[in-house]
């Protein structure tokens, strides 16, 4: 959620970069978005509601905070600073008062935040007693307030150190004010990363930003802050005690054309082709972690399997594959539930956490929760160097490269992946386990074709203006039928809803009359004569009976074949409505990337 870009160095046309980094951050999601430019003394400001992308920089209004001391363009020195936020909104409205960066009263601290501040309205009573005046409703205006006054007997690090010191929450900052060349960024919770240049360095929550200009990558941990001086000067600092850190350069093996959509409309298809390739590299693992972390789930005394949204689904298939192929029982929760179970972990348990960003609030609570009691943490993640992957005893990464649309695919069809392969290490039988999705991806590879997405988007074109439409599954196939439902409505904003074959005689049958579409998803397993009979039952109210299944039957109005791959079905089962979700999306003119009010990566609660 949100995403922060700052760039300090030489470069005259640092508005303009920071301008086109934050397009590469609307993945994010975000409903306005600001920059704030500092030429020697003077700042200016930028802000805007709605989006960056066609923002053209020629309409850039930089508009000085007070009484310009020199013109834009007219610097004596070659240092350039310029702070950048796309704001999804949480304290305040969506208005242009409350779009990022911040100030205080006198306009020369000048803040960008993620995050939530969870005291800022205890704070905010102190600082108006003591005069301020405040213009926006947004926490991160307070935190601007309160660097002010540690300002006056302070420099800028100083000041941002004392005021973390009564900031409560997790949280990101990126802080410049008038009167010193000094940026400082600080986190705890929320992801920022430092790029190296050349006589310049870059400040993101994500490397998309930085990357045509460097892949030479520091990592921000929590509880840290980082000071860059005059554009080459830069520190490292425990945020409580002030305690100089060093940190090492880690070069990224990222290429900038696999953040760029190529000849896809879309991110989002894009994503869904590649997944013709990102099984084989999901499963191309190094042997021996693989067998550790099999070692680990079979040890564990209370296993849980957590994720939050579409990686909770992935979760409970996981459930299912550790059922039915090791017959090993395994807890699993949503991260956002998860200290529930508190009173259940020991220095026995393990927690395996799926994420594709590696920084979703609720999921790092519950690492921080099991942590607490001394249990293993294991983590299935696509961002490695994430701060779920630094603080995880075991990781394995997905390897799918990056993921830009806001729904979850390739991530998706690559954890399932894993967790199948990690079923059958935990049986004796991982080469098996790696033969069975190796064949899948070649089968994946056969099916995504021109000629099957013309096909489905004849049923896009039927259900296009449809209100509402259900999904059944059984089995392992059940978290799937949930999960297509969310894809839906992700991107489609279409009601869809997805059930247990089994559930429908308790109460959802009611809501079927006739024409209502309902997608079966059928495995050929022992679930199939059971989910083709809920059909059955779906048809006999009057629904239009979409099935998902390796074979044709009677009760489909309309048939999407997919390969009969064994316990693998899950991951073959959920493409189809990927790309239905996707093509409903285009038809009713969505913007299938960027969903309205849906972030990328969670990172507040």
């Amino acid at each position: 959620m949100c995403g922060i870009f700052a760039y300090v160095g030489e470069r005259n046309d640092a508005p303009t970069l920071v301008i086109e980094g934050l397009k590469k951050l609307e993945y994010r999601g975000y409903d306005s978005w600001g920059i704030a430019y500092k030429e020697n003394k003077d700042i200016y400001i930028h802000k805007e509601v709605g989006k960056i992308g066609e923002f053209d920089t020629k309409d850039l209004d930089l508009k000085n905070t007070k009484e310009s001391h020199t013109a834009v363009g007219e610097a004596e020195q070659n240092l350039f600073m310029a702070i950048s936020h796309t704001r999804w909104a949480t304290h305040g409205g969506i208005h242009k008062k409350n779009a990022h960066p911040h100030t205080n009263e006198e306009k020369d601290v000048v803040i960008v935040h993620n995050g939530v501040l969870e005291n800022f309205d205890e704070i905010k009573k102190k600082l108006k007693k003591r005069g301020h005046k405040f213009e926006s409703e947004t926490d991160t205006e307070t935190i601007a307030h309160l660097i002010e006054e540690n300002l006056e007997n302070h420099g800028l690090k100083k000041a941002v150190e004392l005021a973390t010191e009564e900031m409560v929450g997790r949280y990101a900052i990126v802080v410049m004010c008038e009167k010193e060349n000094t940026i400082v960024a600080a986190r705890r919770g929320s992801p920022l990363i430092i790029g190296k240049g050349k006589n310049e360095y870059f400040i993101a929550s994500d490397i998309p930003p930085f990357l045509q200009y460097t892949n030479k990558v520091m990592y921000l941990d929590d509880n840290q802050l980082v000071v860059i001086k005059n554009g080459n000067d830069i520190s490292f600092h425990e945020m409580s005690s002030g305690k100089k850190i060093e940190k090492r350069i880690v070069e990224i093996d990222m290429k900038p054309e696999s953040i760029e959509k190529g000849e896809y409309p879309h991110f989002l298809i894009k994503e869904i082709m590649e997944q013709k390739e990102t099984l084989q590299n999901a499963i191309n693992q190094d042997p021996e972690v693989i067998r550790k972390a099999a070692k680990a789930i079979k040890n564990a005394f209370g296993t849980y399997f957590i994720g939050c949204g579409t990686t909770g689904k992935v979760a409970m298939v996981g459930q299912y594959l550790f059922a039915d192929i090791c017959h090993q029982h395994i807890n699993t929760t949503f991260g956002s539930e998860f200290s529930n179970y508190k009173s259940f972990l020991t220095d026995k348990s393990l927690l395996v956490a799926i994420s594709q960003s590696g920084e979703t609030a609720d999921t790092l609570e519950a690492i921080e929760t099991a942590q607490e009691k001394k249990a293993k943490v294991m983590s299935i993640v696509n961002a490695e160097a994430s701060t779920m992957a630094r603080i995880s005893d075991i990781v394995i990464p997905i390897k799918v490269g990056p993921e830009k649309a806001v729904v979850s695919t390739k991530a998706t069809t690559a954890q399932i992946a894993i967790l199948t392969l990690l079923a059958y290490a935990c049986d004796g039988g991982v080469e098996k386990g790696k033969k069975l999705l190796i064949d899948t991806a070649s089968q994946i590879n056969d099916m995504i074709n021109p000629r099957y997405e013309d096909h489905i988007m004849k049923l896009a074109k039927r259900l296009q203006d449809v209100e509402s439409m259900y999904l059944i599954g059984r089995g392992k196939n059940y978290p799937m039928a949930l999960e297509g439902a969310i894809k839906i409505q992700e991107v489609a904003y279409i009601h869809a809803e997805g059930f247990a074959g089994g559930e429908l005689k308790h109460g959802p049958i009611a809501l079927i009359s006739k024409g209502t579409p309902c997608i079966a998803i059928v495995a050929n397993d022992e679930t199939k004569n059971e989910i083709i009979s809920n059909a059955i039952e779906l048809k006999a109210r009057g629904a239009y009976i979409i099935g998902v299944a390796p074979d044709n039957n009677d009760v489909f109005d309309f048939w999407i074949r997919v390969p009969d791959v064994s316990h693998a079905s899950p991951i073959v089962n959920i493409i189809p409505i990927q790309i239905l979700a996707y093509q409903l999306a285009v038809l009713r003119k969505n913007d299938p990337d960027m969903p309205r009010n849906l972030a990328k990566s969670v990172t507040v609660k």
